[in-house]
């Protein structure tokens, strides 16, 4: 049974047995709530020929997202008591991303940030409390400091994050890099004389779950698109190519993501830091493949007002990036000699040219991430000590 009151110490990083709790795997869900929003207006701006303006929203929006979920999910593995306290406040944050997705169409559409801002601030303010509980909780003065370290940078930047309201548009990315930066460097500076107990088979399994939630996101927004451009238009011919190469993408991604043991370097904060750090893109290109596929469907009905070439690079350049950034985040690490570690560079250039090749590009690139995974899988076979 759940207790109302707990002290809010650090678990074990030696646990055994820790896996990811209903209550976040429930937090997961509700924030990909929001990530389907940001999908849904790139599309959308994208399709409208406002694809830069569309991507540097959708960065933005993102960043806002996938940090707030990263915050959690540290400060849950070292931290999560299960109390009713507990509970209750991270089902605040929860409220938080629901806020923030319902600005996000505001936030594309009419540069208004205000409801985003608001649905962070609740979510932050939820997580600066955490943090402040811990610290009232810690073990020792070097603890103590380290959670008043991140309760106050949380406070402070979501005081920087305000600027967005006032600013000129114009100077508006200028502030999200700045506070972007400011953001990352809070828990370098936290943790620079003390670390917080994060368990590693937890982040990973953690990050793996949320992978999955994005990509079956893409999955699902792939389908409605597809089911939308047969009913409306009765183009299968156009539209299977799209399809079926669109889910040889996600199937590979899956495969490709999860064929390497991503705990075992997880074994410091400067490592953890930087593979955390790098899942900003793996998961913002996850989710913008599911995006391209609804470009690509857009385009071929009629409905977008980009070129064939357009629409196909909305899916082959963010399908390339997610393979990049697997191999450089973790998969490289379990590779042996150079044809092993040739196969994703290689394979993402492969995408990126397919996107020459007219309509038929999404299932040209979905043939070429297959052939990655069946070229992965027969070179490892060869040396049995790696992974495909």
């Amino acid at each position: 049974m759940t207790q109302p009151f707990l002290p809010l110490t650090a678990r074990s990083r030696e646990e055994s047995h820790r896996a990811a709790t209903p209550l976040e795997l429930f937090f997961d869900l509700c924030f990909v709530v929001a990530v389907a929003q940001a999908g849904a207006e790139l599309v959308h701006a994208v399709a409208e020929g406002h694809a830069g303006q569309g991507i540097a929203d959708y960065a933005m929006v993102f960043f806002a997202i996938w940090w707030a979920w990263m915050n959690f999910t540290w400060f849950a593995s070292a931290y999560d008591n299960d109390d009713v306290l507990y509970r209750v406040v991270t089902l605040v944050q929860i409220s938080g991303v629901l806020i923030l997705a319902a600005g996000v169409s505001r936030a594309f559409e009419e540069h208004d940030f205000f409801v985003v801002w608001l649905g962070y601030l609740v979510m932050r303010l939820a997580l600066a409390s955490q943090w402040l509980r811990a610290g009232h909780h810690a073990a020792g003065p070097a603890e103590r400091t380290l959670c008043h370290r991140y309760a106050g940078g949380v406070a402070l930047c979501q005081i920087g994050w305000t600027a967005l309201l006032f600013v000129p548009e114009a100077a508006r990315p200028w502030v999200f890099l700045v506070m972007a930066i400011a953001e990352m460097v809070v828990p370098v500076y936290a943790e620079k004389d003390a670390t917080t107990h994060w368990h590693p088979h937890h982040i990973a399994e953690r990050y793996g779950l949320f992978t999955i939630i994005v990509l079956g996101e893409t999955i699902a927004a792939s389908t409605v698109a597809v089911k939308s451009g047969v009913s409306e238009n009765d183009a299968l011919g156009e539209l299977l190519p799209i399809a079926a190469g669109g889910l040889l993408i996600v199937f590979a991604a899956w495969w490709i993501y999860f064929v390497v043991p991503a705990h075992d370097r997880l074994v410091s904060n400067r490592q953890g830091f930087l593979w955390g750090y790098g899942h900003y893109l793996i998961f913002a290109s996850a989710a913008a493949i599911g995006a391209g596929i609804e470009i690509s469907v857009e385009q071929a009905v009629g409905k977008a007002h980009i070129s064939t070439l357009a629409a196909s690079a909305a899916v082959t350049i963010p399908t390339a990036l997610f393979l990049l950034c697997v191999w450089l985040l973790h998969a490289r690490y379990y590779k042996v000699g150079i044809a092993q570690q040739l196969v994703l560079p290689l394979s993402a250039l492969a995408i990126l040219m397919c996107s020459f090749a007219g309509h038929w590009a999404v299932f040209a690139a979905g043939l070429v991430a297959a052939a990655t995974v069946a070229v992965g899988v027969t070179l490892s076979a060869s040396n049995p000590a790696t992974r495909a």
